[in-house]
């Protein structure tokens, strides 16, 4: 975590109960050569984006004190970073000569890492000015000083802004670098303050969060049970919400067959760390029918130390952990999973967390339900995560991000935008769907994941406001940053790839699953009971931080039918299958123009018991804000879902 100085916080992308909750960077920005202000001299490489948008002229409160304290993350550009982008591209593009010719962790930082004379110049630069250098990498060398020393090593004022409420300082221009070791540094992180976190360090973490459950009565599959003294919606008598699917059913959805994942490792990255997810796993997997976990099946890779507990919420990832691990285990039950763990949900620490698979190769496949939106992206932290997505593509190895569990952020945030890392170009975003399987395990459709609740009336006799508010969706749509990137070409419409004007830019998801917590998944997970003990419950949970586990498992099953042979960087495999019958192309009006759909769901009001009473409401489903899931590639499914012959398809 960015000890003292942290840009917005990481949540989890998808964790949706009774209502979705909410939902992280993606775009490669390199300084050029470039005089600065702040009345330094010129001639100096421009980090870019390192000036927030909100330090403004009109929140400027004055010049910081030269004895502020200031911590700093200097990322290294390696020996070659656009030789680095250009690879990461062949290597992952299927008409490519290079195209699955990957490296080991060591050939990558021999002919694109950072040299030791490139180390020896930034560490010697950062000194000279004051700087105390604390920590070396192979990727960063972080630095602490007063705010007067990181003026003169970055050649920029710092000043006092007003944001929210609170007083932080950053920079009043672009922070620059001396053109001696312009080659060598990509970006610095942490000039700004903000928000600031208490620094409380601690290697415990809090007990699990309350218990939620999942009130009934519930369908056992999709459709099996209605109530015909309920009022109808859309012409008919909407089913009850399933109690949630299980492995059986979600591979019999999406294709699996009798592949495993097999040979597969795959790696998920959260914060934090559940004190009881081995015991959760085994267990969830014993009572639903997957296959029990062999002995060092399921690992955790650790830091030593936990930050920021109280401001990230700890507790609340241990769901998310949880959700990821018995997700990925009940749709490829013999894939290995290493879980690598953050020391919080701070840039910083998510980005050593996703280093340490990157150089140590710990996995094929990572998933990641964790995001933010474009908004609190800047283009510093976007360059230290793509230069470790394209190292990443360079070894064979795949990262696979939520979409955002808002829709389009209009409700939440007040602007149309989409979320981060799932915009950048080097990540699989994955969107969500409403998933309807019936009778036998058998699939019968998917909407894109869009709700409108409406809540019963007290009389029992309609649906107050039908079909109601917005209730959470799968998240979508066209980024503002990102350029349009190869595979997207003659798939995405200009409608949706030039939706804000201009050039065409990168557009949300490539590819979904379900996500709907109304048709979602049954998950376990220890919880503290009302009684203050701690228990083991099964409830029914979604959003795409479901969605991308489940296609991170599809994608373990497709590596072994291509004989255990690494996919990568998946997206120009999956665009190349778009329009096949590979994929389902999902659509909101699955049954035809103007037939609606909908389930009815009975919640406890407390979440826990029927003590103060249940709440019965109607959730429309394909209904997601602006975004809609069409015919074709869209901004709420990408290019679809997996169908059953996709993961033969990748076969040799």
């Amino acid at each position: 975590m960015r000890a003292s100085r942290t840009r917005s916080p990481r949540v989890r992308a998808g964790l949706a109960l009774a209502a979705a909750l909410p939902m992280v960077a993606g775009a490669l920005a390199l300084g050029a050569p470039a005089a600065d202000a702040a009345g330094h001299d010129g001639g100096r490489h421009a980090l870019l984006g390192t000036k927030p948008q909100w330090a403004t002229e009109r929140a400027d409160q004055g010049v910081t004190a030269g004895s502020a304290g200031v911590t700093a993350r200097v990322y290294l550009a390696g020996s070659d970073a656009k030789g680095l982008a250009n690879y990461a591209k062949a290597v992952s593009d299927p008409h490519s000569a290079a195209y699955g010719k990957y490296l080991s962790p060591a050939q990558v930082r021999a002919r694109y890492g950072a040299t030791q004379d490139q180390i020896a110049r930034v560490t010697g630069w950062l000194k000279k000015s004051g700087l105390t250098v604390t920590g070396t990498t192979n990727r960063y060398v972080t630095v602490t000083g007063d705010a007067a020393a990181a003026e003169r090593a970055f050649a920029t004022d710092l000043h006092n802004y007003r944001k929210g409420g609170h007083t932080y300082h950053a920079p009043s221009a672009t922070a620059s670098a001396p053109a001696s070791v312009a080659d060598a540094v990509l970006t610095v992180t942490g000039l700004d303050n903000a928000p600031r976190f208490a620094q409380h360090h601690s290697t415990e973490l809090p007990p699990p969060s309350p218990v939620f459950r999942n009130s009934g009565p519930f369908s056992t599959y999709y459709g099996s049970r209605t109530d015909k003294n309920l009022p109808s919606a859309y012409g008919t008598k909407a089913p009850y919400a399933i109690k949630g699917y299980t492995g059986k059913q979600l591979r019999a959805a999406y294709g699996a067959k009798n592949w495993t994942g097999k040979g597969v490792t795959v790696a998920i990255t959260d914060a934090y760390a559940s004190p009881t997810i081995a015991k959760d796993a085994d267990t969830y997997a014993a009572r639903n029918g997957d296959a029990r976990y062999r002995k060092g099946q399921l690992s955790q890779v650790l830091p030593k130390d936990y930050t920021h507990i109280t401001d990230c919420g700890a507790a609340g990832w241990y769901g998310e952990e949880t959700l990821d691990v018995e997700a990925v285990h009940a749709v490829a039950p013999a894939a290995d999973i290493v879980y690598v763990g953050a020391a919080s949900c701070q840039d910083d620490d998510l980005l050593d967390s996703l280093g340490r698979v990157v150089d140590g190769r710990l996995a094929d496949i990572v998933s990641n339900s964790w995001g933010d939106v474009e908004a609190s992206e800047t283009p510093d932290s976007a360059a230290a995560y793509d230069q470790l997505f394209q190292q990443g593509a360079v070894e064979g190895i795949g990262f696979y991000f939520s979409s955002g569990d808002n829709g389009d952020e209009v409700a939440k945030t007040g602007t149309k935008q989409v979320d981060t890392p799932a915009n950048s170009a080097w990540v699989t975003a994955v969107g969500g769907t409403s998933l309807a399987v019936g009778k036998g395990n058998t699939y019968q459709w998917e909407t894109g994941w869009g709700t409108q609740k409406a809540v019963l009336s007290k009389d029992g006799n309609d649906w107050t406001d039908f079909p109601g508010a917005f209730n959470g969706g799968a998240g979508g749509g066209t980024s503002k940053t990102v350029a349009q990137p190869f595979y997207q070409r003659g798939v995405v419409p200009d409608a949706l790839s030039k939706a804000n004007g201009g050039d065409a830019k990168r557009t949300v998801p490539d590819i979904s699953a379900v996500a709907d917590p109304n048709t979602g998944f049954l998950v376990g997970q220890t919880q503290t009971l009302p009684n203050g003990k701690l228990g083991y419950e099964e409830y029914r949970i979604g959003g795409t931080s479901l969605a991308a586990p489940v296609i991170v498992g599809v994608q373990a099953l497709a590596q072994q039918a291509r004989h255990g042979i690494a996919i990568g960087f998946a997206n120009p495999a999956i665009y190349q299958r778009y329009g096949t019958s590979a994929l389902h192309d999902v659509t909101d009006h699955p049954l035809g123009a103007g037939r609606d759909l909908a389930v009815v769901r009975v919640d406890f009001a407390n979440g826990i018991d029927a003590s103060k009473g249940t709440i019965v409401s109607l959730r429309s489903l394909g209904k997601d804000s602006s975004l809609h899931a069409t015919v074709g590639y869209d901004d709420v499914t990408g290019v679809g879902s997996p169908a059953a012959g996709y993961v033969n398809s990748y076969r040799p």
